[in-house]
Formats: structure tokens, sequence, C-alpha cells
């Protein structure tokens, strides 16, 4: 069966505009995805939480700074190596005339983050600024491919124990209206605690560990885990219009989605990174009205990611 497992409501691309392309290296187990905004680009902001994140423009994302707009965003495997994917992207946007205007040049906006795969496949293959562009190349509006492709094809969580406990995750996205607006995620975790579904209280990938446990095994850092090699990366979108600030107010409703479905979550050997675009095609929302809504699709993002690799991989 393939590791690609369509989402059922079209994921990230329910969001009008949208485009999202992965590059896998099934052998490898390591991959890329990109997500494309129209040419013009989509006010973008984000949130990095993580201890040791791998990532690319995010500094720029802050509210204060005066860039508002981003192009497209990247999610790769491979570790800090994998950054590149995203100078692909850069380029192969630049050759399509999109970018920031400046004096001399268009100049693309292309935040970028990392999972670390390279302990699940093959250790020296890792995506390159020809996979992002690849990537790039691939992305459509329709139903986004889910599981163990692009950035999900090396993800595993369950790591509290050891690696060697790990089972397969992937990348998943879902949407939902919000009065006249649609809100939706794409998202991939590479956590080391366990998804759990927060309506079942059921573990959908990885072992559950108590509270004790945890404390326990944290208390050990590096014995089984080591850190910054575990990470949840979310891309949110929305049509609410919305500017950096309110964009950034979502970001931090976004991790509260990976909090969720994720046990434990955050911890010192995980790196965390939610990225936000709006493209303010449609009404403005209450935050207060948003919010709860980004929580809801990263969660249900994240438990499809792990669902799809399951099904991908029987």
């Amino acid at each position: 069966m393939s590791s690609a497992v369509p989402a059922a409501d079209r994921g990230l691309t329910a969001v009008e505009g949208l485009r999202v392309g992965h590059w896998t290296h099934a052998e490898a187990r390591t991959g890329c995805t990109v997500v494309l905004t129209p040419d013009g680009g989509w006010t973008a902001s984000g949130l990095v939480l993580g201890a040791a994140p791998g990532t690319r423009e995010t500094a720029l994302l802050e509210p204060e700074k005066s860039v508002r707009q981003a192009h497209a965003i990247v999610l790769a495997g491979g570790s800090a190596f994998g950054l590149d994917a995203a100078s692909g992207v850069v380029r192969w946007l630049e050759r399509r005339g999109v970018g920031l205007e400046t004096p001399f040049a268009r100049v693309p906006i292309v935040p970028a983050a990392v999972v670390y795969d390279l302990g699940v496949g093959r250790a020296d293959v890792r995506p390159d600024a020809e996979a992002g562009a690849a990537a790039a190349r691939a992305a459509h509006d329709g139903p986004v491919a889910c599981g163990a492709v692009g950035v999900g094809a090396g993800a595993t969580v369950g790591k509290m124990r050891g690696f060697e406990r790990a089972v397969a995750s992937g990348v998943g996205s879902a949407s939902m209206r919000v009065g006249n607006a649609t809100v939706a995620a794409l998202a991939v975790s590479n956590a080391v605690g366990c998804l759990v579904d927060p309506s079942t209280g059921t573990a959908v990938a990885g072992e559950e560990v108590t509270a004790a446990e945890v404390a326990e095994l944290l208390s050990f850092q590096g014995a089984n885990t080591i850190q910054g090699t575990n990470t949840t990366l979310v891309v949110v979108a929305t049509d609410a219009r919305l500017d950096k600030a309110g964009c950034r107010s979502l970001a931090v409703a976004g991790h509260a989605g990976i909090a969720r479905v994720t046990r434990p979550s955050h911890t010192a050997n995980d790196g965390d990174s939610v990225f936000v675009l709006s493209s303010g095609d449609a009404e403005a929302l209450p935050l207060a009205v948003l919010g709860p809504a980004v929580q809801e699709v990263v969660a249900a993002a994240l438990l499809h990611g792990a669902r799809a690799a399951a099904e991908g991989s029987s």
C-alpha cells in the first residue's frame, strides 16, 4: 500500500490559494514538504518554542519586523542539513519572478524548519536544494498527501524509553470552517513523547508513560534521547484577515494544539515550531474564535499524520 493517504477534507489546501508539494526519498526515509502561497505572498508570523530548533528566516516573522509576508514555508527532514531545501525553493521562486520587491532584485521569503530523522533511514541522504525545488514543482491545490511522505517520511514518536521503542509518525493535515472563514493546519510529529487522542485518552502512536515515569526518564536526559533530535512542526493557514500580531497569536494557539495530543510535549528534548499564514480574503474574526479552531485543526492534523503513516505501512 502507498504511504501517501490524502487528507479527507483537503487539509491545508482547503484555504484557497495554497498549494502543497512533497519530495520523498523512500529508501533513506527522509523528505521535505513545501507550502506555496500565491505569488504576492501572505501575511506570516510564527513562534519557535523548541529547545534546539533548526530553522531559517524565523526572526523576520516577529510582529515588529518590517517584512510582513512569506511566499513559501518549507518543512524538511535531514536535521540542519535539510535547511538547504529552502534554498532550492528560493531559487525556484526567483526564476518565476516571485519575491519581495527590492531595488535590485525580488527576494523570496521562505521560512523553514527541520526535523531530525538521520537515525531512521540513511544518515547520508538529506533533502537538498534540488529536493526543495522538486517539492515546489510538485505542489498542487488538491487534497494533501499525508503519512510517511515529504517531511513525514522518517518521522517517529514514542522515544521516551529509547529510540528502539519509536514508532512511525507522519505528516498530517486537517481543516475546519469558522463562520465564513477557513482554518487549516499541516503538521508533523517527531516528538520524544507519544500521540494521544484527547477524545478517548488512548495512545494513537507511541507508548504512553505516566507523569512519574516522565520525570524519572527526563532526569537522565541524554540516556534515552538526544537533545534536539525530536521536534513537532506545524503550518497553520487561514483566509481570515489578520495582521502579523494576529498571526503570532494563532501561533501560540498552534503550540497549545501540539500540547493537546503530545504526551509529554515541549520538553528539553523537543524543538517545536509553528508558522501561520493569512490570505486576508475572508472577514476578520476575533482571535478568541480563531484560537480554539487552530488548536482543533493542529491536534487533528498531528493525529491524522500518525494514523496515515500506520495505514500506509500496513
